[in-house]
């Protein structure tokens, strides 16, 4: 089995936030601190620190993303990023120094397997290993330097407590999952387009600032970095448009979500296959890591996309929705009039149950409603979204 840890959620108790203004950093500052003091029963050296830090990213991703300002509930999402942070930071906690490493070692690793020598090469597994524990120190200073320069810190900061070598680790595997975009909307890890240039031997400069190139400079001296001949080569290769972090956010929710979902169900193996279709393994590689004849990875397919369908209109729905831009309040993805014309298509009843779940009803109130059962309302709500997915790609390809 594939150690799945990183994406497990850690279990926090609830902060209420209904205001819709910013909120002030230290106010974010004091929630994460009670919060971190109740999950691990005491509060950790550097604490306030490591803290302000979050408090301080989050407000600037919240600043940045149209998307959340547009939500007219920034201050909601100000504590779910920080919460979200502050969770991949206390699994790191938790593992210890040792074990975060390895960890946090294996999955980068998993990431540039397949990148890190020139494609078609014959390398055996040695060699290999090889070259990706080379990358990855050089990836780790990297890192390192990138967390000084976001976090502003002096030049010669290293992480010294437990918690601040947690964050680290967070915000490296962060770092490394960046979403660069480039040519034809595509869009690639960071660790993986520089892993891509470790292979063909690029000079460090042409790998290690293609963000700097990205996002153009945040001091003088980067910025007259960002005018050299090199990253003039490099943005002219890449667009300068990022991932918005609210979905990224979204994004590490389902995926845990959906792991959770999965080892409820005693699907341990359609866990594997997500792990290693989420870092872009091929169908030969699967079957030789998962030892899998062709035929039983295509069975091993169709089991996981059912569970993944019935995972998307069970419960989960309204997250997965959320991450892809179609919940209730944007017309399950629809435009006006053809949320309109797919209303005027529903009976009475299906009617009832699309305003009842947009109120924010509970299954139970719903079925009390509608006279059946909760059981129902979630058979009924289920294929209702199938009918709304339908149209939805009936009429983007029409």
């Amino acid at each position: 089995m594939f150690n799945t840890n990183s994406t497990n959620v850690v279990a926090a108790p609830e902060l209420s936030d209904n205001s819709v203004e910013t909120l002030h950093t230290q106010t974010v500052v004091n929630s994460l601190l009670e919060e971190i003091q109740q999950v691990l029963k005491l509060k950790p050296a550097s604490s306030e620190s490591v803290m302000m830090r979050i408090a301080i990213e989050v407000d600037r991703i919240c600043s940045k993303s149209k998307r959340i300002q547009d939500s007219g509930e920034v201050g909601t999402w100000q504590l779910n990023l920080a919460r979200h942070r502050l969770q991949k930071c206390l699994q790191y906690y938790r593992l210890g120094s040792r074990q975060g490493r390895v960890e946090l070692h294996s999955n980068l690793a998993a990431m540039v397997y397949r990148h890190v020598a020139p494609f078609n090469s014959n390398l055996h597994f040695q060699a290999r290993y090889n070259l990706i524990e080379d990358f990855l120190q050089g990836f780790y200073i990297e890192s390192l330097r990138a967390f000084r320069r976001e976090h502003q810190l002096e030049a010669e900061y290293t992480p010294q407590t437990r918690l601040e070598l947690s964050e680290y680790m967070a915000f490296t595997e962060q770092y490394a999952k960046r979403q660069i975009g480039l040519p034809g909307r595509n869009r690639q890890r960071l660790i993986v387009l520089r892993a891509q240039g470790f292979a063909k031997g690029q000079p460090p400069e042409m790998s290690l600032d293609i963000e700097l190139a990205v996002e153009g400079g945040k001091t003088e001296e980067a910025e007259a970095q960002s005018r050299t001949h090199a990253m003039q080569q490099i943005r002219d290769l890449m667009v300068s448009e990022m991932v918005d972090p609210a979905d990224a956010v979204l994004r590490d929710r389902v995926i845990a979500e959906l792991i959770q979902y999965l080892e409820a169900q005693g699907q341990n193996d359609c866990v594997d296959y997500l792990v290693l279709k989420l870092q872009d393994w091929q169908a030969g590689d699967i079957d030789k890591a998962l030892n899998l004849t062709p035929r039983q990875r295509d069975y091993l397919q169709q089991r996981f996309k059912y569970h993944v369908e019935k995972f998307a209109h069970s419960n989960n729905w309204k997250l997965v929705h959320e991450w892809l831009g179609a919940d209730l309040d944007q017309k399950l993805g629809m435009t006006t009039e053809q949320w309109r014309v797919f209303q005027d298509n529903l009976s009475l009843a299906e009617r009832t149950l699309l305003q009842l779940k947009r109120d924010g009803e509970t299954d139970k109130a719903i079925a009390v409603a509608l006279k059946c059962t909760p059981k129902q309302v979630q058979k009924r709500w289920s294929k209702l979204l199938n009918q709304a997915a339908s149209y939805r790609n009936s009429e983007a390809s029409a």
